[in-house]
């Protein structure tokens, strides 16, 4: 009798650990896996003043038409001051413009502003490079 009491315990406490286990290692993964973002960096033309790329899977359409990208700038000169600046841009393909609707340092503070103005590029080549190169791949 003491024997299969012990049994049943000892089983009991084998499929709790298991479960506990069970739960907690998906999220484990998960949460590995979500800080993983692939990106697919296109690199445009540099300029004087650097490089800018925009990552070819961050491609998206939006309601309006326009077209949403994540784009990087890493300046030619780098300092405390001037690190590489992530931009969330929208571009109009018809009208060859532009606006940021997030500018940040880092991918995880975030800052969306749906309602930025629109831009005219005002001859910067890097944004030229970029809206060229988005509306060629998404037409």
């Amino acid at each position: 009798m003491v024997n299969s009491k012990n049994k049943v315990s000892s089983n009991f406490i084998r499929n709790c650990i298991g479960l506990v286990l069970a739960i907690i290692l998906p999220m484990c993964l998960s949460i590995t896996q979500s800080n993983a973002l692939p990106h697919e960096w296109v690199g445009v033309p540099k300029s004087e003043y650097g490089e800018q790329l925009w990552d070819r899977r961050s491609i998206k359409r939006n309601e309006d038409g326009s077209v949403r990208v994540l784009s990087k700038f890493i300046p030619k000169t780098k300092s405390e001051i001037t690190n590489d600046i992530l931009y969330t841009m929208d571009i109009n393909c018809f009208e060859k413009s532009f606006r940021d609707v997030d500018v940040s340092i880092d991918e995880v503070n975030s800052n969306f502003n749906d309602l930025a103005d629109w831009q005219d590029p005002n001859g910067d080549t890097l944004i030229l490079g970029v809206i060229g190169q988005v509306c060629r791949v998404e037409n």
